[in-house]
């Protein structure tokens, strides 16, 4: 009771200091020196703000106060302070978005460093998230200009992230040379973390191209300056990647000694997940030498652990772990239970992936308006004292006034007519486009639904994850009205890729794009083409028997009008009829059916006459049907 009782007079402390010196700053002059620092206190009390679970409130003062003096470089400096933050909760997508915030306010300041700075915060996120292509785009401009400033702290920076990238995508040789330089960079620099850190990662890299025995050098190097610096999460790494490299060596001995040192070394560090990780670690090990009622006493203190702290990544590995360990030990039942239970922890984490990727947009969504409401504030402001400066000579200009007002009041009625029209368009298509997203997600769960009975569930788990891949790509499409052409192509593939895998290759499909299209500057409606595709497979070639289906789609352009055709060689329209009335399924394509009024909407918001949809039915010279052709006409839309 004491010690409570001191935790709360501890908190109820620091928040009484922390009150305090927001008062104190408060009534400071508003300028940019408060603004520096508000951030730095910000620094200074956010373990406070991260362990109450609340925003930053000194640098939430700082934006605010550096959008009122119009400062973008202190608008830099608190969106780059609060997306770090966010990555370190694991909240990536918010912290993307607060750093690429800080990259145009950088950018508006012209301030180089800082650019550079915020450019690499943006690439570590978008590793996090996986975008591999467009972090190292971020990473290597942040080079570029770190380098023609001398910046080096940006330099080591940059190259250790894009050597990380190549690591990830198994460019091996690439990202040795990166870490190479870095390494050289931190040396110089005298900076011992920099170098543990790339003696490591050059471990790694060496260790993909299965040169263990060098891999095993940089590790031990790694580990001296980790050891020298005093690094406990340091030394656990190092320790976990030479008990590895051994392992794959099968010295099991020395192996077994590391990963016991690292599972001495993680009680000194504050996050268990590293003392769960190695107890997993060495139940695998014993598991390959065959000790495998010792290796599965490893395994439950890990499951055991994981379970009290809800490391939930953990216990999937652990779990999946234990089922091939009980499997090799004939042990089926058992297996199968702790295979129910991975991929039980593996569908938690997607659920929670996805909850958390909802939040965030949400939260991304709250700070936008708050942001336009601050800046319709200043506007109001800014009007109001131009009105009180035009009365003052209001008297002197009554008639001209009087006049403008007239002839500005109709060009307005006339402009307003016509900007609530579109807008009453625009809100229709936005009704029709969203229907799509309910329309696609219960077709794809019905299919999932299917695939799980016929198949086996690791599989069915892989298409899940695969689903949930689609999904995040066809809801980031679909908050837009155009996307561009490459987009909704891959959203397109991926799709014809599940479907092709659930019908079990009954089709192989063919996407064209006519050479004289630049895909990333031609823009597309999102899913216009994708419930013609789907109606191509379901009414028509999974009926077919007589030889493999086959799908073609074409994107050309011709003059102003992007014309997409899609065609197929099923049974036709006629007898896909026929065999619905047989089953008596009389269903309408709810797809087709909104996807039609959104192109005559398009229609009518471009005047292009051009826009239609035209299916015909193909024959042979027989009169037989050879399949249906979906001609898809929509008026061209490019980026610039």
């Amino acid at each position: 009771m004491l010690l409570i009782g001191a935790c709360l007079a501890a908190v109820a402390q620091d928040s009484l200091q922390i009150n305090r010196t927001r008062d104190s700053i408060r009534h400071l002059p508003n300028d940019t020196a408060k603004v520096s620092l508000l951030i730095k206190k910000g620094r200074a009390h956010s373990r406070y703000f991260d362990a109450h679970k609340t925003e930053n409130a000194f640098w939430q003062d700082a934006l605010t106060l550096s959008q009122r003096l119009k400062y973008p470089r202190g608008q830099s400096l608190a969106y780059n302070e609060l997306g770090t933050s966010k990555r370190n909760k694991s909240q990536y997508i918010l912290a993307e978005d607060y750093h690429e915030k800080a990259i145009k306010f950088a950018e508006e300041a012209n301030d180089t460093n800082l650019i550079s700075f915020s450019l690499n915060n943006a690439g570590v996120d978008c590793r996090r998230l996986d975008k591999l292509q467009l972090a190292f785009d971020y990473h290597l401009h942040a080079l570029q200009l770190a380098e023609a400033i001398h910046d080096v702290r940006n330099i080591c920076v940059a190259t250790n992230s894009i050597g990380n990238i190549q690591l990830t995508a198994e460019k091996y040789a690439d990202a040795i040379r990166h870490f190479d330089r870095a390494l050289q960079l931190e040396e110089n620099n005298n900076n011992d973390l920099g170098v543990a850190i790339n003696l490591g990662n050059l471990g790694y890299a060496y260790q993909g191209q299965n040169k263990l025995d060098l891999a095993i050098q940089y590790y031990k190097r790694s580990l001296a300056v980790n050891q020298k610096i005093d690094n406990p999460t340091g030394m656990a790494i190092c320790y976990n990647a030479l008990g590895a490299a051994y392992k794959e060596k099968k010295d099991y001995v020395t192996a077994m000694d590391y990963l016991k040192k690292a599972l001495v070394v993680n009680d000194k560090v504050d996050d268990k997940v590293h003392v769960a990780e190695s107890y997993l670690n060495i139940g695998k090990l014993l598991g390959a030498q065959g000790k495998h009622e010792e290796a599965r006493n490893y395994m439950q203190q890990s499951i055991d652990l994981s379970t009290y702290w809800n490391f939930k990544s953990m216990l999937m590995d652990a779990y999946k772990a234990l089922a091939a360990d009980l499997k090799t030990s004939g042990d089926f039942r058992k297996s199968m239970e702790a295979t129910d239970k991975s991929l039980l922890y593996k569908d938690s984490i997607l659920d929670e992936k996805s909850s958390m990727a909802l939040t965030q947009m949400q939260a991304i969504y709250e700070v936008d308006r708050k942001d336009n409401q601050i800046k319709s504030l200043e506007h109001d402001k800014m009007v109001g004292e131009l009105r009180t400066k035009r009365n003052v000579v209001f008297i002197f200009s009554l008639v001209v006034f009087l006049l403008m007002a007239i002839i500005g009041g109709l060009f307005y009625i006339r402009h307003r007519n016509l900007k609530t029209n579109r807008h009453s368009l625009q809100l229709e298509l936005r009704s029709l486009r969203s229907q799509m997203n309910p329309h696609f997600i219960f077709n794809s769960l019905s299919s999932i639904h299917r695939y799980i009975w016929s198949n086996n569930q690791e599989e069915a788990s892989d298409y899940l994850t695969k689903f949930s891949r689609l999904m995040r790509l066809i809801l980031d499409n679909t908050q837009h009205t155009f996307v561009t052409l490459n987009k909704e192509l891959e959203s397109l593939r991926l799709y014809l890729d599940l479907e092709s895998l659930r019908c079990n290759g009954i089709f192989d499909y063919f996407i064209r794009l006519d050479p004289g299209i630049n895909d990333e500057e031609v823009l597309i409606p999102p899913m216009i083409l994708q419930p013609y595709v789907e109606n191509a497979i379901w009414h028509g070639l999974v009926h077919k028997h007589a030889d493999k289906g086959i799908l073609d789609i074409e994107i050309v352009l011709n003059g102003r009008s992007l014309i997409c055709t899609i065609t197929d060689n099923g049974i036709g329209r006629k007898k896909a009829m026929e065999i619905k009335e047989r089953k008596g399924v009389m269903h309408n394509s709810v797809g087709m059916k909104v996807t039609e009024g959104r192109i005559d909407l398009i229609r009518k918001m471009n005047k292009n006459k051009e826009a239609k949809v035209t299916v015909m039915d193909l024959e042979d010279a027989a009169g037989q049907a050879t399949g249906t052709k979906v001609i898809i006409i929509l008026p061209a839309e490019f980026i610039f």
